[in-house]
Parts: C-alpha cells; sequence; structure tokens
C-alpha cells in the first residue's frame, strides 16, 4: 500500500489563486445568476414602463445593457480576431 507523496509547506502551489478567483468571478458574472437578474430587470423595467413611471428610453437603455452583459464573451471574442497575431 503506498500513500500519496505528500506536499510540503513551501512547494508552489498547484493551481494559481488569482486565475481560480477570476475563473470564479467569470462564472458569476456570465452564469445563471445573471441570466436570472437580467431577466427580473428586464421584467420589473417592462412593468414600470407600461404603467408610465419609467420612460421610454432609459428602459431600453436597461434592456441594451443586458445583452452586453450577457454577451460580453462573444463582444470579447469578436474584438480578439480582429488583432492580427
Amino acid at each position: 500500500m503506498s500513500a500519496a507523496p505528500a506536499t510540503a509547506l513551501l512547494d508552489p502551489p498547484l493551481y494559481s489563486p488569482l486565475g481560480e478567483a477570476a475563473g470564479w468571478m467569470g462564472q458569476t458574472l456570465f452564469g445563471t445568476l445573471s441570466v436570472t437578474l437580467c431577466v427580473l430587470a428586464v421584467a420589473t423595467v417592462g412593468l414600470m414602463m407600461l404603467s408610465g413611471r419609467m420612460p421610454v428610453r432609459r428602459g431600453i437603455e436597461v434592456v441594451i445593457g443586458c445583452f452586453i452583459l450577457l454577451g460580453a464573451p462573444a463582444i470579447a471574442a469578436g474584438f480578439t480576431a480582429l488583432i492580427p497575431n
């Protein structure tokens, strides 16, 4: 029976903490939570516009902001494809 080798206290970590934190932030910003918040925002703004408590222009800004937030990975991929190697 062989045990897995123990890592010493001064060994370098197996993963980058900053990379893991950036991955977590990316998953949070573009995951289910952001989609849920955008759906709620658009529904709330829509009801406020229908009742006359919010101008249509401000409502359109919220909807465009949600599209930009949820489409950010595709937008960034499009910009990086334009940059020559």
